[in-house]
This record gives structure tokens, C-alpha cells and sequence, in this order.
């Protein structure tokens, strides 16, 4: 039997009426799970630096800097700029709120409310510390990661988020004077791994690639980059400095070195403007032409189509790698496609964008760029093939001049050796008349060529043929040694070393 329980108004009112509770594990995902690569917690503390900084530009006030000290010995790791700080008013609420970013909404890179929160997974403690424009007060916040780790793992502790956050951190201000800044201090950094993280170098080449930084002052050109770009986009960027060091640049100069194959070397820029959904631009950037000669070396820090938000970049190479006719080619590229339109999102790891048609759109118009630029890989590769072409037919005939030089061969043979020679040289002269290679090159070659016909010339004719070796041998000796040589020169599958050992009987029996 079916029983139906009639609830007043105020009864089902009451029954609707529930408090959301968020779960302390919420911490764990945000801070550990959410992202993979450790250095991501630099990404995270320069976004956050460089809205600062926007922030106190926007006002008038000078500001741009940002400091990083790393003593691997001490396992600290000390972010510090000179943005506008956060207010003592509000300080303890904002650094403890999570996933409520005031900066949703804004021009601001990051509005989640997440990224503060990723050096917990890393260090013992996490401290907070700032200083706002106009006041005298330093505020603080200390966070005690092992105690909040701890309360992680015990199935037994049951507070919820609000709790535990209070439970494991601690403010204080103190009065003092002086310019506004942010810090971050990461204490008794966890070592992970092969400890990049403490690694001056990778911290560099890492931010190289990610932060807000300027051009190389030694990319010849940067100034045409930025010049095309800076009514969109601010390319000044920040300073940022590790350890006292020299401020940081971008990685992209005119020629880079790479261990073991020929340097990379940047000789031509296009530009490439992307429309939105509604006619305005979703994006800007630009790609760096080379001799596309294979796939560049990650080494060189430049490798594929990197995308950026707020000049930012989001994720790795790889990121815009299907805009290509075949995915390989984004390892052949070099360049950046810089984010305008906010409907474009980073994802929450801002290891990719969220899915959605203006994405779509922006990949869509991206495909135009990325076939030229596979049709520069193909083009550049079909060239390579002929120009080893050449170089092999050339060799051939080389080969067949030096043996026609060394005059150890009879008439007949003679001949022989040289249509071959004859023939090696049509090959090469064909490959060189379709070749596209640069007028410098097609010329040399040309000039080669020539050379080696003009040689075949005289040494296949009877006429100018130089003096024999064997000419002193009386006829039956001499035919016989002509015999022996063709004999060795057609059963050797190396000239070369058929050559040398002819060399050296001649040498015996001159």
C-alpha cells in the first residue's frame, strides 16, 4: 500500500532548506592533484605577480619587478614584487578564500582563485606576506602544510574546509614602513624528483618560455614584433630576476645553438591576425621561418606553436599542434599566437583551453598558417633530397675523373669510366635545373658542374689525355696491367678502395 504524506508550506520549506558542505579534501585536489609538472607553482605566483603589477601601472605607479630567491641549502624559495600588495583590511579573507577570485570578470590572468594555493604541496609551510600602497603595516599568513597534509590523510578528522583552513593557519601584522609588495615564501621545499624546483637553470629556462617576459634584445626581430603587436597587447613585460641575476628574456634570438645538428637560425617573420565569432580579433601572433630542416630540438626552448593568454603561456608545445595538416609539423615550428578574445579560455591546469566554438574558430583560422608551414617542411625537405643528389652525382664523377687521371685503363675502358662520369654529370645538372635552392647555391653549383665537364672534356680525349703511367711498359705488359685495373675496378664493389690499391701497384711497377 502506497502512503502519501502531506507537508505543509513551512514543513516543505524546511525540508528544502540545506547548508552546503564543502569537504576538506577539496584542498588535496586544488593544490596537489591539480597540477603535474612542479614548476607550475612559479606559473601560478608570476600570474598573480604580473596582475599586481598591471594593477599598480593602470594607476600611474611604477612597479614591474619581480625577485626570486632560491637557497637550496635552506630548501626556501622566496617570490617577492613590487605590485600594489593587498590591504591589512581584507588580507586574511582573501588569501583564504578558495575558488572566490575577485578577479573574475576582469582583464586579470588568473580569476579561479586557485593558483595561491599550489605551493602547499610542495613545502612544509607557505607564508604570505604584504605590504599595500599607502599603509605601514606588513600582514602575514603562514600556512602549516604538514599539519594540513596530515589532516589530509586521518580518515578519523572529519572538519570541514572552513575548519581546517583556520585550524592550520595563522595571521599577524606588524608595523613597517615602506614601498608596497607581495610575497610568496615556500619553507622546507619537498624535493621532487630530479629537484628542478630548486634549480636555478630550470626555473630560468622554464620561465623563459612561460612568464610575462620581454623579447631578446638579441631577436633582430623583436622590434618589428613588437611593433605590430603592442596596439593589442602590452610586450613590455616584467623583470624578473633570479638570485641577483640578470633579468630573464625570452628565448628567441636569431640563430640557436643545438648539440650535435646545425644551428637553428630565425630569418624571416609572419604575422597572423585570427577574427572572432562577431568580427573583432580573437587573437594576434606571429611565426619564425628557418630552413625547416626536421624537427627542432626541445632543447632550444622554441619548439612548436606556443599559445598565450594575458602573455601567459598556456600548456606546452603540442597545445595548437592539430591547426596542422599532420600534428608532427607543430615541432617543426617556431612562434606564438597570443590570446585576445576572452571568450577563449585557459582550463583550470592552463595546460589547454576549454572547449568551445571559439576555440573552434580560432584553430579554424589557424589551419591556413599551419599548411604553409608544412608546405615549407615538405618544400625544404624535397630540396634536401636534391641537393644530396647532387652532391652524390657529383661525387660519382669525381670518382671517374680521378681513375680517368690516374690513365691506368685502356681505350676501351676509358670510355667506359667516362660515360659514366658523363652521365652522373647529366643526373647532377638535371637535379640542379629543378632545384630551388637560393641563387648563391644554384650558381656554385652550376660553377662545379662546369668545372667537372671541362675536365672530362680533356681527359677523355685522346688529344689532351694526360701521359700514362704505364706508357714506358712494352705493349703486352702494358695491355696486360690495363687488364688487371679494369678487372680490379669492375669486380670491386668501392672505387675508392679499387683506386688505392691501383695507386699502389702502379707505384710498384713504375
Amino acid at each position: 500500500m502506497n502512503t502519501m504524506i502531506q507537508l505543509g508550506r513551512g514543513d516543505a520549506e524546511s525540508q528544502l532548506e540545506q547548508t552546503a558542505t564543502v569537504g576538506k579534501d577539496i584542498i588535496e585536489l586544488l593544490s596537489t592533484a591539480m597540477y603535474v609538472d612542479p614548476l607550475t607553482v612559479y606559473r601560478e605566483y608570476i600570474q598573480n605577480s604580473a596582475d599586481a603589477i598591471d594593477a599598480a601601472r593602470a594607476t600611474g605607479h611604477h612597479a614591474g619587478q619581480v625577485h626570486i630567491a632560491l637557497d637550496p641549502a635552506a630548501r626556501t624559495i622566496v617570490i617577492r614584487d613590487d605590485g600594489d600588495g593587498l590591504p591589512m583590511q581584507g588580507f586574511a579573507a582573501r588569501l583564504t578564500a578558495v575558488g572566490a577570485s575577485l578577479k573574475r570578470g576582469t582583464q586579470a590572468r588568473g580569476f579561479r582563485g586557485v593558483g595561491r594555493l599550489s605551493g602547499l604541496a610542495y613545502a612544509r609551510a607557505l607564508t604570505f606576506r604584504s605590504r599595500a600602497r599607502g599603509e605601514d603595516f606588513v600582514s602575514t599568513m603562514r600556512w602549516d602544510c604538514q599539519r594540513l597534509r596530515a589532516a589530509l590523510k586521518d580518515p578519523d578528522d572529519h572538519r570541514d574546509l572552513p575548519a581546517l583552513v583556520a585550524a592550520v593557519t595563522e595571521t599577524h601584522i606588524e608595523t613597517e614602513a615602506g614601498p608596497p609588495f607581495f610575497e610568496v615564501r615556500l619553507e622546507g621545499v619537498v624535493r621532487h624528483g630530479d629537484d628542478r624546483l630548486m634549480s636555478p637553470g630550470a626555473v630560468a629556462d622554464y620561465l623563459s618560455q612561460v612568464a610575462p617576459l620581454p623579447l631578446n634584445t638579441a631577436f633582430s626581430h623583436r622590434e618589428l614584433i613588437v611593433a605590430k603587436l603592442s596596439a593589442e597587447l602590452d610586450m613590455a613585460g616584467i623583470e624578473i630576476s633570479i638570485n641577483g641575476e640578470p633579468p630573464l628574456m625570452r628565448p628567441h634570438v636569431d640563430e640557436i645553438l643545438v648539440d650535435g645538428v646545425r644551428p637553428l637560425r630565425l630569418h624571416e617573420i609572419s604575422f597572423v591576425e585570427i577574427p572572432s565569432t562577431d568580427g573583432g580579433v580573437a587573437a594576434l601572433g606571429w611565426i619564425a621561418h628557418h630552413d625547416y630542416e626536421g624537427a627542432i630540438h626541445p632543447s632550444t626552448k622554441v619548439r612548436g606553436l606556443r599559445v598565450r593568454a594575458g602573455n601567459i603561456q598556456i600548456g606546452d608545445a603540442g597545445v595548437l599542434a592539430d591547426a596542422f595538416p599532420e600534428q608532427r609539423f607543430d615541432s617543426w615550428a617556431v612562434g606564438e599566437i597570443h590570446i585576445l578574445d576572452p571568450r577563449i579560455v585557459p582550463n583550470g591546469r592552463r595546460d589547454d583551453f576549454e572547449r568551445n566554438i571559439h576555440l573552434a574558430n580560432l584553430k579554424n583560422h589557424l589551419a591556413p598558417h599551419g599548411r604553409e608551414v608544412a608546405n615549407r617542411c615538405r618544400t625544404s625537405s624535397r630540396e634536401r633530397k636534391r641537393v644530396r643528389d647532387i652532391e652524390l652525382e657529383q661525387a660519382s664523377a669525381r670518382e671517374g675523373l680521378s681513375i680517368l687521371r690516374q690513365g691506368s685503363l685502356g681505350v676501351v675502358e676509358r670510355d667506359r669510366v667516362a660515360l659514366s662520369v658523363e652521365l652522373a654529370l647529366m643526373r647532377a645538372e638535371k637535379h640542379a635545373g629543378q632545384t630551388g635552392l637560393v641563387v648563391d647555391a644554384h650558381q656554385q653549383t652550376r660553377l662545379e658542374l662546369d668545372g667537372l665537364r671541362e675536365e672530362l672534356d680533356v681527359l677523355a680525349s685522346d688529344e689532351q689525355a694526360p701521359a700514362s703511367p704505364l706508357d714506358r711498359l712494352n705493349p703486352e705488359r702494358r695491355a696486360f696491367y690495363e687488364e688487371m685495373f679494369a678487372l680490379i675496378y669492375n669486380c670491386s664493389v668501392n672505387r675508392s678502395a679499387a683506386k688505392g690499391l691501383v695507386d699502389r701497384i702502379i707505384a710498384q711497377i713504375a
